[in-house]
């Protein structure tokens, strides 16, 4: 999954900046309270009955955007499309991890750990002095 964030622009909001559209963020965070309710873990048969619920129109929670502030409310998102673009993605960055011997899903620190790596292979990157280029850039001058 691609992230792009504007560093001026950066929202409050850490499902805004890893989900793509209103309809992800909602789910995704719906996934999370509900794994927080659990301990912060839940199994591969309640992540099923999650997407099931999901697929079928019958979720109701509340939700903390201001426009359905106090209000409980009927989510419904394709099963597929809830492995595909919610889950897979969220266990590849490492917001999830899956347990093969328990068969449990979790709520992972290891995305903010990966984050500090990627920051820290850029400072290396940064600080590399330049390649000997065999070419180089003209400029608009030079090309006449």
């Amino acid at each position: 999954m691609v992230i792009l964030f504007d560093q001026f622009h950066l929202p409050e909001d850490i499902y805004e900046i890893i989900f793509a559209t209103p309809q992800q963020k909602i789910v995704a965070k719906v996934l999370i309270q509900e794994m927080k309710s659990n301990g912060g873990e839940v199994s591969k048969s309640v992540m099923s009955w999650v997407a099931t619920q999901l697929h079928e129109g019958k979720l109701i929670t509340a939700i903390d955007d201001p426009v359905y502030k106090g209000k409980e409310i009927r989510i419904s998102y394709n099963k597929r499309q809830f492995y595909d673009r919610i889950l897979t993605p969220m266990k590849s960055m490492g917001l999830i991890d899956y347990d093969l011997y328990k068969k449990t899903y979790k709520i992972s620190t290891h995305f903010g750990q990966e984050l500090q790596k990627i920051g820290f292979l850029w400072g290396q990157e940064a600080k590399k002095p330049p390649l000997p280029v065999r070419t180089r850039i003209k400029k608009p001058e030079e090309m006449k």
